[in-house]
Order: structure tokens, then sequence, then C-alpha cells
């Protein structure tokens, strides 16, 4: 079986259908994106070598390599389902959402791979993995980050989001906003990742019909139940990071004596009994922040997982709630929604079983993020 893919003008100033492989199309197109070829990613990765292995996804593996001139990159190999094209997919939502887009939050495309049935994407390689791997990660695993290294991580996180829905023509909703997505370079700048779910909203297109795609627990509750994407379902996931990272907490838990614990719920219940402080990641410390600006943040955080889409407030908004440039201390937060069983997941038309829609995920470490349910991905 052959593909034919319609590619994005990245490679060539119009568009190119290529049928299997990238003949005749080498080295740097005009916007710097590099197409590699099969033999410089087994050169890079030492023939893809178990030891340079640092992930494994839904569609493939990561492998950490160097270029010729030294540049550590890492190359994500895409395991393609001839008969779905699922990881097709993934590749041309790829290279259309990042070949085009440059910001100091979002992770750089270096170029790709395309040889036979063989898929590559090249990135630069992140030195301090994935917020899921460092702050969410297991208690003796995890690293101590204090408040100022949280802080200028969330702000990254809301500007590169602000960036994709509002700045950008056409606009991208990613769709699958999650702590395992969000890596960390050397200054632990946070770079969003992973767009091969990501959607673009072309002229003035406010939302898409789709199938769910994305992580339970990040699921906006109108979009998961519905199909209905929108920006408003990136803020909703953006909201449930939030509260993650202010609490070293993941989404989903389970604790032996207590059960399914779910994070959403636990922060709207300490609002309601005006006892916000407690959702703080107590390796921070009574002294390990200034005043009350984590509870601000955390406020954000319920503002941005409102039930009602039209509550949560645009990722530009958001990021001027964190910065203190808008006020909310008078803003009313209604309760929130959230998923968290898989029978109110819309599964379309499609009459596979439960089983074939879900797939496992993991962080770019290797090691499968949080509990089981918070590990699959519905498509």
């Amino acid at each position: 079986m052959k593909f034919q893919v319609l590619f994005p003008s990245c490679f060539s100033a119009s568009n190119a259908v290529v049928d299997g492989s990238m003949d005749g199309i080498d080295g740097l197109t005009p916007q710097g994106f590099r197409v590699f070829s099969y033999k410089e990613m087994k050169a890079a990765t030492k023939e893809f070598h178990p030891s340079n292995k640092i992930g494994e996804g839904g569609f493939g593996s990561v492998f950490k390599g160097w270029l010729q001139d030294g540049t550590p990159v890492a190359i994500k190999v895409l395991s393609v389902e001839l008969e779905s094209m699922r990881g097709e997919r993934e590749f041309i939502s790829e290279i259309t959402a990042l070949s085009h887009i440059k910001h100091e939050n979002l992770v750089s495309l270096r170029g790709c791979c395309i040889e036979g049935a063989y898929r590559f994407l090249v990135y630069d390689h992140m030195e301090k993995n994935s917020v899921a791997h460092t702050i969410l990660g297991e208690d003796q695993k995890r690293m101590r980050f204090n408040w100022e290294a949280r802080r200028k991580i969330m702000l990254g996180i809301a500007r590169g989001l602000m960036y994709l829905h509002e700045e950008v023509e056409p606009h991208i909703v990613h769709r699958d906003v999650k702590a395992s997505n969000i890596l960390l370079d050397r200054y632990f700048t946070p770079k969003v990742s992973d767009f091969g779910l990501s959607k673009i909203l072309r002229g003035n297109i406010t939302h898409i019909s789709t199938r769910v795609a994305g992580t339970l627990g990040y699921l906006a509750p109108e979009y998961a139940i519905s199909g209905r994407l929108t920006r408003k379902s990136d803020v909703y996931s953006f909201g449930v990071l939030l509260l993650e990272i202010i609490s070293g907490r993941p989404v989903l838990a389970f604790d032996m004596e207590l059960g399914e614990q779910h994070l959403v719920q636990k922060a709207w219940e300490a609002h309601t009994e005006d006892e916000l402080q407690k959702i703080v990641d107590p390796v921070l410390g009574v002294n390990g922040y200034p005043g009350q600006e984590p509870v601000r943040f955390i406020k954000v955080g319920l503002l941005c997982v409102q039930e009602a889409a039209k509550s949560r407030p645009r990722m530009s908004t958001a990021v001027k709630m964190l910065t203190g440039e808008v006020d909310i201390d008078h803003v009313k937060i209604t309760e929130p929604g959230h998923i968290t069983d898989f029978t109110d997941i819309r599964i379309g038309s499609n009459k596979s079983s439960k089983r074939s829609l879900f797939s496992k995920d993991s962080d770019s470490s290797g090691t499968p993020t949080g509990p089981p349910q918070n590990r699959w991905r519905f498509e």
C-alpha cells in the first residue's frame, strides 16, 4: 500500500503531493525546515540503540540522537498502521502545526524524514524531561521545584497556548494539553509539545466537531460528551495542569485508604471551604511562596475548569489573571465539570469495542504517567 500525503507549504513554494518518499527534496527548505534521510536517522541514534531510547508513546518511540554537528535532538519514530493511517495522520498534524510557527514556549521541530514506510520527526532535545516526570513523579524521584520555578513554568505554558489560540494564523487547538506534553529545557523553560492531535481553526471558525481525543482527567466535559472542540477545550486542560503544578499531585490518583482522588473536585471543595491553601504542594513549606499568590493561581485554575465553556477565560485573559493585571478577587467561580468515567466519553459512530479506542500513554522518559486511569488516549 502506498501513502499519498498532502504536505504543508514547508516543503516547497506550492503544496507537494509525496508518494511514499521524499525523493528530490533535500536539505533545508526556505523556512529552515530540514528533510533528513533514513541513513542520517540511523547514524544519529546509533542505529536506534536501546540505550538511546527516552520515551514510548501511542504512535511509536522517541530516541535521543546527535546530528553530524553534535547537536542533541529528540527523534520521534512514528509507527504507521496501514489500515487505519493513524500514525500518518499524527505525522501530518504535527508537521502542519509546527513547521511554520516559532515561540519560546513551543517545542521546535527541526525537520522530518520520510523514506518508504518510515516516518520520523526531529525536535530539539529537552534536557529536563517533562512536567509529569519532574514535578508529578514519584516522591523519591520528583524534583523539589520552588515557587518561582513553578510560576515560570505555568506562565510559559499559558503564553505558549495564547500564541496558538490567538496570535498565530490560522489558530491552533492543541487537543492534548497535559503534564507529559510539557517539556523542560536546561533552564526549565516549558515547551508545549506533541501536536499529533492538534486541529486548525481556519477563518472565522470557532469550533469543529470531531471524535474525542485526549487524556482522561484533562478532557473538557462538553468536548468529551459531544465532540464539540473549541479553544476553551484547551483552556480546561490548562486549568487542570495549573492545579497539578501547584499541588504536585496528578489529576487522578488512587489512595489505598481514601480510594480514587480527583484533583479538580478536591480543589473545588477547598474553594467552597475557603481553604485553598491546603491544595498547595507541602514541599514548598509555609514560607516558600509570596503571600497569597499560589491561591490566586489556584483560582485561575478553577476558572479555567468551570463546567460552562463560555465562563472560562481566554488564554490571553488567563495570562493577565496569573500576572495580576486582571483582578479576580470578585470574579465568581462556578462549579467545575470533570469527566472521570469511560462511559461518559463520546465514541462516535464507530462500532469497535472500547478496548480498541484506547492506547496507553507515557512521558518522555518512557515511564507511564499517573495512575492507570490517567494513561489512556481516546481517538
